[in-house]
């Protein structure tokens, strides 16, 4: 159950963006919330202003949902083990685009959603972001304990 433990957050995750796959999110049922939002910040844009900020706002979100489900799986991957590996990093990444794959395949299937390439190219992107940020946090924790450490041999001498 140890495995349980370091991938339940990833899994939950997994299961919050299948929610967004299903038909109370096409892009007509969330345009009804968010187009009146937007509408109500820019009262002069017209329509087609709109409807194409709801559109982005919806890539955002693909964008936004696979960079967590990336460092989610990359946190089970690692399964408490300290540092970071370049192999760890490749895995979460495959996850993540073999998942947003079965996700699109998922959305062919439901009335009123599509399959779209460009989807998983995006929530792929979102996974490879987030493998970046994690990596360059690593090295940024890195850098500031070797500059610890030479601050304190410093102060030794």
């Amino acid at each position: 159950m140890r495995w349980l433990k370091t991938w339940w957050p990833a899994l939950a995750w997994a299961v919050v963006i299948s929610g967004f796959s299903t038909g109370a999110f096409t892009a007509e049922h969330t345009s009804r919330i968010i187009i009146p939002i937007l509408h109500w910040f820019l009262p002069n844009a017209p329509a087609k202003t709109l409807y194409a900020i709801h559109h982005m706002i919806r890539k955002c979100g693909h964008f936004t949902e696979y960079f967590v489900l990336s460092l989610l799986i990359l946190r089970g991957i690692r399964a408490g083990r300290p540092g970071s590996r370049l192999d760890w990093a490749l895995a979460a990444i495959a996850i993540v685009a073999g998942y947003a794959a079965l996700d699109e395949l998922h959305q062919y299937f439901v009335p009123g959603r599509t399959a779209a390439v460009g989807d998983v190219l995006i929530d792929t992107s979102g996974g490879i972001a987030a493998q970046a940020v994690a990596a360059l946090v690593m090295l940024w924790g890195h850098v500031r304990q070797k500059q610890r450490e030479e601050a304190g041999a410093q102060t030794d001498a």
